[in-house]
């Protein structure tokens, strides 16, 4: 395998108290302006049409103009909110999605408005006539939807159920692999990326659509990937050095993934910043979101889900020590006392996991 760093002996968990200083920090500043927002009556995310109701126009062109051309025809009919995305198998067609005003979506007020817009790029087809058959016609309005507030809150309720199954999933997959300490820590690094990139989202009123879900299920697996290749290392390194502390077990298995973790993620990361430079305003809210969670979801692995293990697997070893030490105690009477028969479970459901001592704190 190639390696761009040979020899790597950082102290990943010595600095473990300030790196998650900053991701609490982030988290507080998300949290903050969602709070904010909400307090002053505006919306915590800038929710799509998906989500918060709207009208979605479906137009074909002769000569298609450019994106930025229909919007700003549609900003100069006081549609300033609109998104213009292309339908990427007809280079004729794009997709106007207008959003909800007040408590219900006006489909023919939308119409009306779209049409007024296009109008400037010459005269719409007849309603009887296909767009090829009107000699005189520029353009013609082949379908128009609403998606209504109900069916919004659907969408949203349903994008977070099926974000909260991947992560049980996950747990349960995890803790059966390793233990259950090691799927609690990727599980909690998993929300804490999600959290910071919807963070991010609320700040900057980035707009949350459908896409920004499927990047954030994304985001989901990216991350977990990433710390269950640490997580396999740490747990090859504590068969091979039993005597080693997994303080420094961990820090090992960091260091020797190093590696592998700067090529991929490195890849992945171009990638990304291909889709933000170059993706255009269709997909410039799904390539933020993988933007921003393949920045922290490497950073997780390293700083949130490693040192959240060892201090959970160091509680365990810490307990276990005392409930061995008082099923160890003589009693003056030789009686066996409950102390030390909850000792002995303790010390028998922990028997067999071979887990090494802890080291430092």
């Amino acid at each position: 395998m190639f390696h761009i760093f040979k020899t790597v002996n950082i102290d990943w968990l010595a600095h473990r108290r300030w790196l998650i200083g900053i991701s609490v920090a982030l988290m507080l500043a998300g949290l903050a302006s969602a709070m904010i927002r909400q307090a002053t009556h505006r919306q915590p995310f800038n929710l799509g049409v998906d989500f918060k109701g709207g009208t979605v126009i479906t137009v074909r062109f002769k000569q298609r103009p450019t994106d930025d051309a229909i919007r700003a025809a549609l900003t100069a009919q006081s549609v300033s909110d609109a998104i213009v995305q292309p339908v990427t198998d007809r280079n004729d067609t794009v997709l106007i999605k207008l959003p909800l005003e007040g408590e219900t979506s006006s489909v023919d007020a939308g119409r009306d408005k779209v049409r007024k817009a296009l109008n400037i790029f010459g005269t719409e087809a007849k309603p009887t006539l296909e767009l090829e058959a009107d000699s005189g016609a520029a353009y013609k309005i082949v379908g128009t939807d609403a998606v209504g507030a109900v069916a919004g809150a659907q969408l949203r309720n349903k994008a977070i159920a099926v974000t909260l199954a991947a992560l049980v999933g996950i747990l349960v997959y995890i803790a059966m692999r390793f233990e259950w300490t090691y799927g609690a820590a990727a599980v909690i690094a998993v929300f804490h990326d999600v959290l910071i990139t919807l963070g991010f989202f609320s700040i900057f009123q980035w707009e949350v659509s459908l896409t920004v879900i499927a990047a954030l299920l994304t985001l989901v697996g990216f991350s977990v990937n990433d710390t269950i290749v640490v997580f396999d290392r740490i747990r090859e390194n504590r068969r091979l050095n039993r005597r080693e502390s997994l303080y420094a077990i961990t820090n090992d298995a960091i260091n020797q993934t190093l590696s592998r973790t700067v090529i991929t993620n490195g890849l992945v990361f171009l990638s990304v910043l291909a889709l933000v430079v170059f993706g255009g305003d269709v997909l410039r809210a799904f390539s933020l979101a993988l933007f921003i969670g393949v920045i922290f979801g490497t950073y997780s692995s390293i700083a949130i889900a490693s040192p959240i293990m060892v201090w959970w697997e160091q509680r365990i070893e810490a307990a276990n020590r005392a409930a061995t030490l008082a099923y160890n105690r003589p009693t003056k009477s030789g009686v066996q006392s409950p102390v030390k028969s909850s000792a002995r479970g303790a010390v028998a459901s922990h028997a067999g996991k071979g887990s090494p001592g802890t080291g430092r704190a």
